[in-house]
C-alpha cells in the first residue's frame, strides 16, 4: 500500500510513496500467491495429522473411522492390484458423458430462452416446475425408460448438469447491457453477428460459472444413483463396502470421488480461463 506524508508547515502539497506492492508488483504478487498455495495445502494437511493423531491415541474408533495411513495402503494395495481402476472407470465416464450431454442441451435452450422472449414466455413455467423436481426421484423413470445398465446414470447426471446451465445461460443472456444489444444494432449485426460478437463474449463467463457448479453436482449426483441402481462405479464400492463393514475400503471410495470431483471442476475452470481470456480473473485463486 502507498503512504502520505503529511505537508510541512507553509506547504500545501501532499506526497504519496508508493508502497511495496505497488513499487514491486510482480515479486508482491509471487508472494501473495506463495502464502495462498502454502494456507491451501496446510489447511488439508493439518486435518489429515489431526486425524492420524486421533486414531493413533485412540481418541475415535479405529474400525469405523480408520487412520489416513490404513486408508492409504488399501486404497494403493487395491490400485495395484487393479481392483480401484474399473470403478472409477465406470463412475468417470457416466460423468463424462452425463455432462457433455446436460451441458449442451442445457446451453442452447438457455440461449434460445434469453435471447427470444416468446420462447422465454412458453416455457419457463415448465422448466422452473421441473427443474425443483429433486433429480433422484426421477431415476425409476429412467430405469423403466432405459433399463438396468449405463442409460440410467447417464440421464439422471444429464438431466442434473442440464438445469444448473440452463438456468445460469437464460440469466446471463438476460443480463447483457442493452448497450452492448444496440451498439451490435447500430452497426447492422445480424442475428449471427449478435450472438458471435455480443450476446457470447458477454455471457460466456457466467455460463462457464454455472457448468463449473454442475462438474461438482455431477459428481455427488452419479455416486448417489450408483448406490442405488448399479452394480460397479465409485458410489456402488462406498455404499456396498459400508453393507459388508468394510469401512476402510468406504474412505478409499469416498477420497476417490473428493478427488475425482476436485479434479474435474479445477478442469472446467482452467477450460474457462482459455475459453474468455477478456472475463476477470478469479480473485479467489490469487490471480489479478
Amino acid at each position: 500500500m502507498s503512504t502520505l506524508e503529511r505537508p510541512r508547515a507553509g506547504e500545501g502539497r501532499v506526497i504519496r510513496r508508493p508502497g511495496p506492492q505497488e513499487a514491486r508488483p510482480a515479486a508482491a504478487h509471487r508472494r501473495r500467491r506463495a502464502l495462498e498455495l502454502s494456507l491451501a495445502v496446510a489447511v488439508p494437511v493439518v486435518l489429515v495429522l489431526l486425524w492420524q493423531l486421533a486414531a493413533t491415541q485412540q481418541w475415535i474408533d479405529e474400525r469405523v473411522y480408520p487412520a489416513p495411513t490404513s486408508i492409504l495402503s488399501d486404497g494403493w494395495d487395491r490400485a495395484v492390484e487393479g481392483e480401484l481402476w474399473p470403478d472409477v472407470w465406470a463412475t468417470l465416464k457416466r460423468v463424462l458423458a452425463g455432462y457433455a450431454i446436460g451441458t449442451v442441451s442445457g446451453y442452447l435452450l438457455g440461449l434460445l430462452m434469453g435471447a427470444l422472449p416468446l420462447v422465454r414466455a412458453a416455457l419457463e413455467p415448465t422448466m422452473d416446475a421441473l427443474y425443483v423436481v429433486p433429480k433422484l426421484a426421477l431415476l425409476p423413470i429412467f430405469l423403466n425408460m432405459f433399463g438396468l445398465g449405463e442409460g440410467p446414470q447417464i440421464a439422471l447426471v444429464a438431466a442434473t448438469v442440464f438445469f444448473f446451465v440452463w438456468i445460469s445461460t437464460m440469466a446471463a443472456v438476460l443480463a447483457v447491457p442493452e448497450g452492448h444489444r444496440d451498439a451490435g444494432r447500430v452497426f447492422g449485426a445480424g442475428a449471427w453477428q449478435m450472438f458471435r460478437h455480443v450476446l457470447l463474449p458477454a455471457s460466456l463467463p457466467a455460463v462457464l460459472v454455472g457448468a463449473r457448479i454442475a462438474a461438482g453436482v455431477a459428481v455427488l449426483v452419479i455416486v448417489a444413483s450408483e448406490s442405488i441402481a448399479a452394480s460397479d462405479g465409485l458410489g456402488h464400492l462406498i455404499f456396498d463396502s459400508r453393507a459388508l463393514f468394510q469401512n476402510d475400503v468406504m474412505f478409499v471410495g469416498i477420497v476417490c470421488v473428493a478427488v475425482l470431483g476436485v479434479v474435474f471442476s479445477e478442469l472446467v475452470r482452467i477450460a474457462g480461463r482459455f475459453l474468455t481470456p477478456w472475463a476477470p480473473r478469479d480473485r479467489g485463486r490469487g490471480q489479478s
